[in-house]
């Protein structure tokens, strides 16, 4: 029988208990500490994102200046006097006190775009209509997989989250000068094609371009109407979204047979914000609020929540938070738990192992969750 060959695991003792763990040099404080002793373990986590921050000239933390210019359109809420940039790099105050966006208007975006094959390795792919013709003849132009027809994949390059372990984090280059790449409204409704069958807005994330994918998607549907076929439009976030924003979202996602997957990355608010800099209360409120219409439309799931599976920080017991919130709001809403790959800061953890996966999907089953898939299982291995 096949194995896969053990992998060399540097295990590390924590800043704080001096526990010897699974850890990354860029944050070497046990999830244990970083939920019971946070106040202390804030220190190393303000230093991870500092370095990460600093390396793309990016701002941190969250610029608050309180007699600053609001910006509004996500959640962070920046306040900017001149001089000054937004978290996301891309909006910033000029001399006047005015905000600018280095895109300009909102119908420009920062983004790359591609046509992705169908069926493709979307994190919903194990039961979206693409994939498995499930709303068929509605929703899906096919009641199997819709082979020979194209996902229009838009990467934005903006985020406004700072994920220490970011699976694309080379998004970070897009908003400085020799990558700056504008892409108007009107040249992806173009790219919306024939063989066109869904769009989905990823990224970095569409959270801190939500206007152009929103304007982008009425026009695409527009445009689907007219020509009498089916656009589906699903956006890939991690739910930092204003709630304005949020229910246009919703609106476009039901009616044209797509999908909101929202990726939880903890189920801690402390590990959370360790892991990502952001607030956690956002993401579940957001989750909640789409879930709410989960009965609107069931033949095609509306909400996939997606948690990536990271060695040494999500445990069991961040496991067990998240399956636990989704058992509370609804146990027939899918999961997808993906196995971690090194990349970005954290390069120097293994991918998950199959042991850890597997109890990952015990609890899942112990808290009656009814849809959950194993996302990336080529990475499972016997690492730790």
């Amino acid at each position: 029988m096949h194995r896969e060959p053990r992998i060399y695991v540097e295990y590390r003792r924590c800043r704080l208990c001096g526990r010897e763990t699974l850890l990354s040099r860029i944050l070497e404080v046990c999830p244990d500490c970083i939920r019971g002793r946070f106040h202390e373990a804030r220190r190393y986590i303000f230093e991870a994102h500092k370095i990460s921050r600093e390396e793309f000239a990016l701002p941190y933390p969250t610029p608050q200046d309180r007699d600053g210019v609001l910006c509004g359109l996500c959640p962070r809420d920046c306040r900017l006097l001149p001089g000054r940039v937004g978290y996301c790099g891309l909006v910033s105050c000029d001399d006047t006190g005015r905000l600018r966006r280095k895109t300009g208007s909102p119908e420009w975006g920062l983004l790359d775009w591609y046509y992705d094959p169908l069926p493709t390795n979307c994190v919903a792919g194990w039961f979206c209509p693409a994939s498995t013709g499930r709303g068929y003849p509605r929703y899906a132009v096919r009641p199997g997989a819709e082979v020979g027809y194209y996902n229009l994949a838009v990467f934005y390059g903006s985020c406004n989250l700072d994920c220490l372990y970011c699976q694309n984090w080379q998004y970070r280059q897009y908003h400085l000068a020799a990558h700056i790449k504008r892409v108007h409204v009107n040249e992806l409704v173009a790219a919306a094609k024939e063989n066109v069958t869904c769009v989905c807005y990823f990224g970095g994330d569409p959270s801190t371009q939500i206007v152009h994918s929103i304007l982008t998607s009425v026009k695409i549907l527009e445009k689907a109407q007219r020509e009498n076929r089916i656009i589906r439009i699903c956006w890939e976030t991690n739910g930092q979204v204003k709630p304005q924003f949020l229910r246009k979202m919703i609106d476009i996602a039901l009616k044209s047979g797509g999908i909101i997957k929202i990726d939880i990355k903890a189920g801690t608010p402390q590990v959370y914000n360790a892991l990502t800099d952001g607030d956690y209360s956002i993401v579940l409120r957001n989750i909640k609020e789409v879930a709410s219409y989960f009965n609107y439309r069931r033949e095609i799931p509306l909400l996939n929540i997606s948690l990536l599976v990271v060695p040494g920080y999500i445990d069991e017991v961040e496991v067990e938070n998240v399956c636990k919130l989704i058992n509370e709001i609804n146990t027939e809403i899918p999961v997808s738990f993906l196995a971690f790959h090194p990349d970005y800061l954290m390069r120097d953890l293994p991918p998950t192992s199959r042991r850890h996966m597997d109890t990952v999907i015990k609890i899942a089953r112990e808290y009656g969750l009814k849809m959950y898939d194993v996302g990336n299982r080529w990475l499972l291995g016997e690492w730790y």
